[in-house]
């Protein structure tokens, strides 16, 4: 078929790649502006970016769709569908009228639960045992359109956001192949979302990656899973700011944010309800470690506070 394609990040890449392994047409390939990225903040494409280059595919960076040159652009492609993936951009109602079979979608969670930015960390600190994705078919809400298909995954005790964000990728690519078999065909059933069951992730803010000790230790694990891995779930200790990339809900009780114990496999810290067993830390400008390693360089005694930056500045 004749597509063109809207994605960014790897999520929206391994869509891309499908689609062109399964031997689509990709005339378009619609992408962020390139973002200022690394040490020297230069402007990097985008994930898509890179791939439609390497394949020699047409190439289109809008800053935004609501205008009639972008309009333009999309509507001389021909795409007899519409694709997308993890954009970043709202599509107008009029880039979606411009494809005869619609334009499709591809979200990492089981609409209608986690519409939004921010599924799969959504997903992860609020304990959902599983998630997955969801075809469905654009209309001018936010991923609130008819679905097509619908496929769930688990969400294990181990996963962290890269981990889970991989697979769901993956996965992605898989079903919107299938999925365009089925428009293609006439086969394509589109089922409306349930009233029932809608939430919204919204977009991550850096500073819920602060860690708040007076929070249940069983939801302070949740957080370091789902911000691994970024932007990373951090806090303060002597006055300086550390990264905590590992950690797991202990037993143990004290005044949230005190250092209960400090041993060579990990450093426990109480919370509002139980304690956290950190087992990787990173101080800033250091490297990740274990927490034998950090206490080796770093002196941490029981008794010792672990709080917000803002408290120690």
């Amino acid at each position: 078929m004749r597509l063109v394609f809207a994605g960014t990040p790897e999520f929206a890449e391994r869509s891309l790649s499908s689609l062109l392994g399964a031997g689509h047409q990709v005339a378009l390939v619609l992408t962020q502006p390139d973002r200022p990225s690394g040490r020297g903040m230069r402007p990097a494409p985008s994930a898509v970016k890179r791939l439609a280059l390497q394949c020699e595919l047409e190439v289109f960076q809008p800053a935004t769709l609501n205008d009639a040159a972008s309009l333009s652009r999309i509507v001389a492609a021909r795409p007899q569908v519409l694709v997308v993936a993890a954009y970043g951009l709202l599509l107008p109602q009029s880039v979606l009228d411009c494809a005869p079979l619609g334009a499709l979608n591809v979200h990492a969670s089981l609409l209608p639960r986690w519409r939004g930015a921010a599924p799969i960390q959504r997903a992860i600190l609020a304990g959902d045992r599983e998630s997955g994705i969801t075809i469905m078919k654009m209309d001018a809400g936010l991923d609130s359109g008819p679905m097509l298909a619908q496929s769930a995954i688990p969400i294990t005790e181990h996963d962290d956001a890269g981990t889970l964000h991989d697979r769901l990728a993956a996965l992605g690519g898989e079903m919107i192949v299938a999925a365009l078999a089925d428009v293609e065909s006439g086969r394509a059933v589109y089922t409306p979302q349930p009233n029932t069951g809608v939430t919204y992730a919204r977009k991550i803010d850096k500073a819920e990656s602060i860690l708040d000790w007076s929070r249940p230790a069983q939801e302070l694990a949740r957080a370091v899973r789902a911000f691994r891995p970024t932007p990373g779930a951090s806090s303060a200790l002597s006055g300086a700011s550390v990264k905590i990339w590992e950690a797991h809900a202990a037993e143990g009780s004290g005044e949230p944010g005190q250092t209960l114990a400090a041993g060579p496999q990990e450093i426990v810290v109480a919370c509002g309800e139980g304690a956290l067993a950190v087992t990787q830390v990173q101080r800033a400008g250091g490297k990740r470690v274990s927490a034998g390693e950090f206490l080796r360089g770093h002196a941490v005694a029981p008794g010792m506070r672990f709080g917000q930056p803002a408290e120690r500045a």
